[in-house]
C-alpha cells in the first residue's frame, strides 16, 4: 500500500511539474520577438521583454475606472502619468504602479481665484519641477507644479500663422532650454514651437505630401481659392511627439496613406519623406540615421504573413500612434494595427519587435501609449477595463543594451564581447554582426570586419572597411597596377588597330572566302562603322553564321559570368544564375527577335533573309561581350559608391546593342528611318504574340494529353 501510495505521488508531482512547463510555455509564448533580414523574412529572437504584471484601475487602487485614456509617461522618479480623457483628469502613479494622486479641478488666476477644471486632457508632459497638460477641451497647455498644484495657464498662441481653430494640443514635449513642442490635431503646418511663456516662435517638420506630375499641371490651372483649399488638405499633420535627452524630437503621423508608406518601406527611402516617424532637430530638420535594412516604419512584411484575422486580407503599413525614447538611445514605436511596438537603435537597426493580440498576459488588444520606467517597458492598453502591462527587460535584451552602451562608449573590446554573447543567444541578429564589424572598424581591424558586415550584407560598412584595406594594398601594389593598366590599355589599342587593318586588307583583297577569324575579326568594324559593317556583312558576305554562333555563345557566358562572377557589392546574398538559364533565357530572347522580325518584314518588303536577321542580329550583341565582362570583374575591386560605374557600363553596352539592332535591321530590309522605328515596334509585338500562342499550344497540347491518359485509363478501367 506503502509502495502504491509513493507511485501515486511520485506521478502527481510529475504532471504538476509538467503542466507547470505547460503554462510557463503558453505565458512565454503570448507573443513572439523577431527582426527582419534582408530579404524582408521574419526571424525569430529570444524575448528582449516579458511581461511580469498587467493592472486595472483596482490594482492600481482607483475607485473610478479610466475612460478613454490617451497619453502615458513616467518621470525620473519611476512616477506614471496617465491623461485619462473622459474623466478630465490626470492620474498620478507612483513607481510600483499605486494610484498617488490625480489633477482635475483647480483654482485658477484667470478666473479670479474661482474654481476650472480640466476637459478632455489628451497630452502630458512632466519637467523637472512642472507638470504640463494639453487641456484638449479647451485648447490651451495648464502647468501644474510636481505636487499637482496649479501654477498657470497658456493659451493658444497668439499670431497671424495660426488661427484659433487650428490649435487643438493633443501631445506635447519641453527640450532643455524650455522651448515648448506641441502638437495639435487640427494643424498641419508642422510642430508648433513656442518659447517658455508661450510666445510663438514658428513651425518645424512640416510634412508634405508628394504631388504626382498630374496634379502639379492642375494646380498651375487652378485659382487662388482653390489653391488655398487644396493646400489645407495636402500636408499631414502628426499624432505624437517625444523627446530625447539631447534635445530632438521623435513625432510621428498616422495621417500618410497606407500605400505612400508602403512604396517608401519597399523603396527603402532614407530620405523619410514617406515615413510615420521622423527625429527632427531643434532647427526642424529631419536627421533620423535609416541605416538597417528597412527603415523605421513598424511592419515590413505588410503584403503576406502580416493579415487581418477576421478578414483575411493584407493589412498595410503600420499605424504608428505613439513614440518613446529609451536607453542609450534606443527608442519604441506603437502600432495600434498590429498590437506590436517595435525597437530600434539610434542607426535605425530594428532591435526586436513583439506583441500581439489575444488573452494571455503580454498579448494587447488596444494600443494607447507606450513608455519606458527604468528598465521596464510600460504598455497603456484600452481594451474593456483598461490596463497598464509591465513589461521587464530580459537577460537577453540586458545584453543588447550593454553592447549598444559600449558602441556609444567606443569601448571597442567590451562591446565585441556582448555581440558575440548576444550571438551565442540569437545567431540570426544581424544588428550583432554589424556591431562587431563596427568594433573591428574603430580598432583598425579592416580586414577582419568586412566578414561581419558580409554576414549581415551591410554592403555601406563593407565599403568603408573596404577602401581602407585596399587602400594599404594600392600602397604596396600602385606602380605595377598602375604599369598594368597602361599596358592594358596599350594592347586593346593596338589590337584594335591591327583588327581595322585586317579588315581593311580584307575588303580589298577580292577573295570571296573568308576565314573563319577574318569573320570574327569584322565584328569589331561592324560595331564602329554600323551602316557600311551591317551592308558588307550582307551584300559582301563579310559575316557568316558560324562566327554569329560564336558571338550568340559568347554572349550566354557573358551572362553567366555576370552572373557568378559579381562582386560583393553588387550581389552581397551570393546569388547565383545556371548557365542552362542563361543558355535559354539569351537564345529564347534572340530567337523570338529573329523570328518576330522575319515574319513581319516578309509582309513589308522587307529585303533580309532569316539568315541575315540572326547574322545582324548576333553580330550586334558584342558590345555586351566586351563591356559586362571586364566590368563584372572590375566590381570586385570595388566599393558602395562606385557602382554606378559598373551600373553606367552596363547600361551603356544595352543601349549600343540596341542601337545596332536598330541600325542593322535597317540596313538589312533596306528600309526608312520612320519605316525601320514602325518594324522594330511591330517586332516587338510579335514576339509577345508568339510567346502567347506557344504557351496557349503548350496548354492546348497538355490537356489533350491528359485527355488521352483519361480515356486509356477509363477504357483498363472497364476492360
Amino acid at each position: 500500500m506503502k509502495k502504491l501510495t509513493s507511485i501515486l505521488l511520485v506521478v502527481l508531482s510529475l504532471m504538476m511539474i509538467g503542466s507547470s512547463l505547460i503554462v510557463g510555455a503558453g505565458a512565454s509564448s503570448a507573443y513572439q520577438t523577431y527582426t527582419y533580414s534582408i530579404n524582408g523574412e521574419a526571424l525569430y529572437s529570444p524575448d528582449a521583454y516579458n511581461a511580469s504584471s498587467s493592472l486595472d484601475y483596482k490594482a492600481m487602487g482607483m475607485d473610478v475606472n479610466f475612460n478613454t485614456p490617451k497619453d502615458l509617461l513616467t518621470d525620473h522618479e519611476g512616477r506614471i502619468y496617465i491623461a485619462d480623457s473622459k474623466n478630465n483628469r490626470i492620474v498620478i502613479l507612483n513607481s510600483n504602479y499605486r494610484f498617488y494622486k490625480e489633477i482635475s479641478t483647480f483654482k485658477s488666476d484667470e478666473r479670479g481665484g474661482n474654481l476650472d477644471a480640466l476637459s478632455g486632457p489628451q497630452g502630458v508632459f512632466v519637467t523637472e519641477d512642472e507638470i504640463w497638460v494639453c487641456d484638449t477641451g479647451k485648447f490651451r497647455l495648464v502647468v501644474f507644479d510636481r505636487e499637482g498644484n496649479y501654477k498657470r495657464i497658456i493659451d493658444a498662441p497668439n499670431s497671424q500663422l495660426i488661427s484659433s481653430k487650428e490649435y487643438v494640443p493633443v501631445a506635447m514635449a519641453i527640450d532643455q532650454y524650455g522651448r515648448i513642442y506641441v502638437i495639435s490635431s487640427a494643424c498641419s503646418q508642422g510642430v508648433i514651437v513656442m518659447d517658455s511663456t508661450g510666445g510663438f516662435v514658428g513651425f518645424i517638420g512640416a510634412q508634405k505630401v508628394t504631388l504626382s506630375a498630374w496634379e502639379i499641371i492642375w494646380k498651375r490651372f487652378q485659382t487662388d481659392e482653390q489653391k488655398k483649399l487644396e493646400d489645407s488638405v495636402v500636408a499631414t499633420g502628426f499624432n505624437n511627439i517625444c523627446i530625447s535627452s539631447d534635445g530632438f524630437i521623435y513625432v510621428t503621423s498616422s495621417s500618410l496613406s497606407e500605400g505612400t508608406v508602403e512604396s517608401a518601406i519597399k523603396a527603402q527611402e532614407k530620405d523619410g519623406k514617406n515615413m510615420p516617424v521622423k527625429l527632427l532637430n531643434p532647427a526642424g530638420d529631419e536627421i533620423m540615421r535609416r541605416n538597417g535594412f528597412w527603415p523605421p516604419a513598424g511592419e515590413v512584411d505588410f503584403s503576406s504573413t502580416s493579415r487581418d484575422a477576421k478578414k483575411g486580407i493584407p493589412v498595410g503599413a503600420s499605424t504608428i500612434i505613439d513614440v518613446a525614447t529609451g536607453p542609450e538611445k534606443t527608442w519604441t514605436i506603437a502600432d495600434s494595427k498590429r498590437q506590436k511596438l517595435y525597437t530600434y537603435d539610434y542607426n535605425g537597426n530594428l532591435l526586436f519587435a513583439f506583441g500581439d493580440e489575444g488573452m494571455f498576459l503580454g498579448n494587447i488588444s488596444d494600443i494607447v501609449a507606450v513608455t519606458y520606467q527604468g528598465d521596464n517597458l510600460l504598455v497603456l492598453d484600452n481594451a474593456s477595463g483598461v490596463r497598464l502591462t509591465v513589461y521587464e527587460r530580459t537577460e537577453y535584451g540586458d545584453l543588447l543594451l550593454q553592447a549598444i552602451a559600449a558602441e556609444n562608449a567606443l569601448d571597442n573590446e567590451y562591446a565585441i564581447q556582448c555581440w558575440e554573447s548576444v550571438l551565442q543567444r540569437n545567431s540570426n541578429f544581424d544588428a550583432a554582426y554589424i556591431g562587431i564589424g563596427n568594433s573591428l572598424y574603430r580598432s583598425g581591424e579592416y580586414e577582419q570586419a568586412l566578414s561581419y558586415y558580409e554576414k549581415a550584407y551591410d554592403t555601406e560598412s563593407w565599403s568603408q572597411s573596404y577602401k581602407e584595406v585596399r587602400k594599404e594594398w594600392m600602397s604596396d601594389w600602385f606602380i605595377p597596377m598602375v604599369l598594368g593598366v597602361i599596358v592594358a590599355i596599350v594592347l586593346l589599342i593596338k589590337f584594335l588597330g591591327w583588327a581595322a587593318k585586317v579588315n581593311k586588307r580584307v575588303s580589298t583583297d577580292g577573295k570571296e572566302r573568308k576565314t573563319f577569324g577574318q569573320e570574327l575579326l569584322y565584328g569589331f568594324y561592324v560595331i564602329f562603322h554600323p551602316f557600311d559593317g551591317f551592308y558588307d556583312l550582307k551584300h559582301e558576305n563579310r559575316g557568316a553564321v558560324r562566327a554569329a554562333l560564336v558571338f550568340l555563345g559568347l554572349t550566354v557566358v557573358t551572362f553567366f559570368y555576370q552572373s557568378v562572377g559579381r562582386g560583393y557589392v553588387l550581389n552581397p546574398t551570393g546569388e547565383t544564375g545556371s548557365l542552362f538559364t542563361q543558355v535559354l533565357l539569351v537564345i529564347l530572347l534572340v530567337m523570338l527577335f529573329v523570328v518576330g522580325n522575319w515574319c513581319l518584314t516578309t509582309l513589308f518588303e522587307g529585303e533580309g533573309s532569316m539568315k541575315n536577321i540572326f547574322i545582324a542580329v548576333c553580330y550586334s550583341l558584342l558590345p555586351m561581350i566586351l563591356l559586362i565582362i571586364p566590368s563584372t570583374l572590375a566590381s570586385n575591386w570595388i566599393s558602395a559608391d562606385e557602382a554606378g560605374i559598373i551600373s553606367m557600363l552596363t547600361t551603356v553596352s544595352f543601349v549600343w546593342v540596341g542601337l545596332l539592332l536598330f541600325f542593322g535591321t535597317m540596313v538589312t530590309h533596306d528600309y526608312s528611318l520612320g519605316k525601320n522605328f514602325i518594324c522594330i515596334l511591330g517586332t516587338l509585338v510579335a514576339m509577345i504574340f508568339i510567346v502567347f500562342i506557344v504557351l496557349l499550344f503548350g496548354m492546348l497540347l497538355s490537356k489533350l494529353i491528359s485527355l488521352v491518359t483519361n480515356i486509356i485509363t477509363e477504357i483498363q478501367y472497364r476492360a
